[in-house]
């Protein structure tokens, strides 16, 4: 498999460029201009997959469980310990702003799998939406509006504790985000058997997009139309 850098750019501008990585399971690394953020970070005993070693000045948790609250998998730039976001409310850190968001971890309002926190993280005017483990097949309007502006969404596609690749559609259509980056999928080694995310690109339409290894992109550098950016799993 071939890994290459996924660069949407426009001459001419000024705006920093943030740097994004998939870590694996919904675990994702953004790199901003004064500080970096990862999402989810899991514990490898518990999913299967490769130890994390990376470092972040914020980490944010979407819910309780070992595949996406391991912080201490995380550690702190600069000898400093990160700063733990683990559920809704506001807040800035860094120059980053960050809205948690309530949500349902299932399609029957928490019944069986409880909460969710979905995230709205501004990192140098990009604006990032991580749905972590969504379970809803779509979301309220009271949701749309706190996570409005999405110009890139990070969307679980791999079922069995999520949406499935054929709910992902109808979510994307109700943030319009510029770009979208499927996570939460089947991996080599991964202990629980979700869907493969070719399923996911079947949906969408998208079955030759190439996985990178990195996404780099700045609020000026935003695609026209909705591109789907497939990104290896950096482990």
């Amino acid at each position: 498999m071939k890994f290459f850098f996924v660069i949407i750019s426009i001459a001419g501008s000024a705006n920093f460029m943030i740097d994004i990585w998939f870590l694996g399971q919904a675990c994702i690394k953004v790199k901003g201009k004064g500080a970096t953020l990862v999402f989810d970070p899991y514990d490898s005993n518990f999913v299967g997959l490769k130890p994390l070693k990376t470092e972040a000045d914020i980490v944010c948790v979407t819910h309780d469980h070992g595949d996406h609250n391991s912080v201490e998998s995380v550690k702190g730039a600069d000898g400093k310990s990160p700063f733990i976001i683990s559920g809704p409310g506001e807040y800035e850190i860094s120059g980053i702003n960050i809205v948690g968001v309530d949500s349902f971890h299932d399609d029957e309002q928490g019944a069986k799998r409880g909460k969710n926190t979905i995230y709205h993280a501004t990192v140098d005017d990009v604006n990032l939406v991580h749905l972590g483990d969504l379970g809803q097949k779509k979301l309220t309007q009271s949701q749309i509006e706190e996570l409005s502006g999405c110009d890139v969404l990070f969307i679980p596609v791999g079922g069995v504790y999520t949406i499935e690749a054929k709910d992902a559609p109808d979510i994307i259509s109700q943030l319009e985000p510029s770009i979208v980056v499927p996570i939460h999928y089947k991996l080599p080694g991964l202990k629980v058997d979700l869907a493969e995310v070719s399923e996911f690109l079947k949906v969408m339409g998208k079955e030759n997009v190439e996985p990178a290894s990195k996404l780099s992109v700045s609020k000026d550098r935003l695609p026209e139309e909705l591109e789907v950016a497939v990104l290896a799993a950096q482990q």
